[in-house]
């Protein structure tokens, strides 16, 4: 590896300290509904992001908010000392891409069958800091 690559490889390590990242993958829901709930958290501050997913009446915001959970102990593990306000978390990223899809038959008149598609999704959400409050660890 060369100098330069090794020094942005180390630059790019560096700058992912502060973020912590979890994923969910095949979640038995379309990537449509989930993309509907995930635009309403989109870079929100996290306490405020779980507080919309928990009153959401959507199924998709149930599986978001576990996940978004999941990530704030990633955050916490990373970083053991610090605490959750004084880090002025958000969620940076919020994806959320097409996954497995079933595919099954369903009866229709005289003799036919339509094909069902059952989708799925993969949700990744990254979580940030801001920048004037940064944890040193």
């Amino acid at each position: 590896m060369g100098v330069r690559k090794r020094e942005r490889a180390e630059a790019i390590k560096e700058a992912n300290k502060s973020l912590a990242f979890g994923k969910l993958n095949n979640c038995p829901t379309s990537p449509r509904k989930m993309r509907l709930v995930a635009d309403l958290v989109r870079g929100q501050k996290v306490g405020h992001a779980l507080n919309i997913l928990r009153f959401s009446q959507k199924e998709a915001s149930r599986k978001l908010e576990k996940l978004v959970r999941s990530v704030l102990a990633n955050w916490q593990a990373k970083n053991p000392d610090a605490s959750m306000e004084d880090a002025g978390l958000f969620i940076k990223e919020i994806r959320v891409d097409g996954g497995m899809m079933l595919k099954r038959l369903r009866p229709a008149p005289q003799g036919r069958a339509h094909r069902i598609r059952k989708r799925s999704n993969h949700v990744t959400v990254v979580l940030g800091q801001t920048d004037n409050t940064q944890v040193n660890s």
